[in-house]
């Protein structure tokens, strides 16, 4: 159930195109052994020892600036597939994915120099994202606050805990405007001071004509942050359209 341009409500107009996922389809081999592989059967096809996952199935949307578009769905239902295919990490098996700019991936998982301390990654982190190093001083005490870690950017990385180090992640990469922000489960660490911090954040640089999207088993912070919801199912797109109807939706396939 994809919503079209004339489902749009008519005092909505949205902007330009900033993404458009065109029949995609991803596939990725996977060794065949164990109840794992036996309890998916439904996601895959058997080849001798190697097992084929169709994690995405002919996928179709269009996003446009200054939307925040939540993308739900079960474990293994195809939603971080979905982000790194957009972010270009992932080659298509069959149809297209055009983005406006290059996209920037946000996830837990982002690696940082465990090595190094927090400081020198906010550096690091900073020029990665092409701020030059006077941007990088001038936004530094902020991306530092943002994090809750004045007390700790002196020490390693390595130090951290994963939560301490999933929130410098974010904050370094909010600190700078990106037209198309993928975020995966970041706002799943942290208090509920930072995730509402967090979800301020995206909503701001929703109104500066990016467009941001986020992955989320939080139906909570779905529905404060995003105007528009994706539900992928088993790898196909279920439905896409107002936040409310399709996390109804959803809840109530469980």
């Amino acid at each position: 159930m994809a919503t079209t341009e004339s489902d749009r409500p008519a005092d909505v107009t949205p902007g330009a195109p900033t993404v458009v996922v065109d029949g995609l389809h991803v596939k990725y081999k996977t060794f065949s052994s164990g109840k794992k592989a036996a309890e998916s059967r439904a996601l895959l096809t058997k080849q001798r020892d190697v097992r084929i996952v169709h994690a995405l199935k002919g996928v179709s949307f269009v996003a446009h600036e200054g939307e925040s578009i939540g993308v739900i769905g079960h474990n293994g239902s195809g939603k971080s597939t979905l982000m790194r295919s957009i972010a270009g990490l992932i080659a298509p098996a069959k149809g297209q994915v055009f983005a406006a700019s290059r996209p920037a991936l946000l996830g837990v998982n982002a690696a940082l120099i465990q090595s190094l301390s927090g400081e020198k990654n906010v550096i690091l982190g900073g020029l990665a994202l092409g701020l030059t190093q006077k941007e990088i001083e001038a936004k530094y005490d902020e991306i530092v606050e943002f994090a809750g870690m004045e007390e700790f950017i002196d020490l390693p990385m390595k130090t951290y805990s994963s939560g301490m180090s999933a929130r410098l992640r974010f904050s370094i990469a909010v600190s700078k405007d990106h037209q198309i922000l993928l975020v995966d489960e970041a706002l799943a660490v942290g208090d509920k001071g930072f995730r509402k911090k967090s979800e301020q954040r995206i909503r701001e640089m929703r109104e500066q004509a990016g467009t941001v999207f986020l992955v989320s088993h939080s139906m909570s912070s779905i529905l404060d942050t995003c105007d528009r919801v994706i539900w992928i199912d088993h790898g196909n797109l279920k439905m896409d359209g107002d936040p409310k109807e399709v996390v109804k939706a959803y809840q109530a396939s469980k």
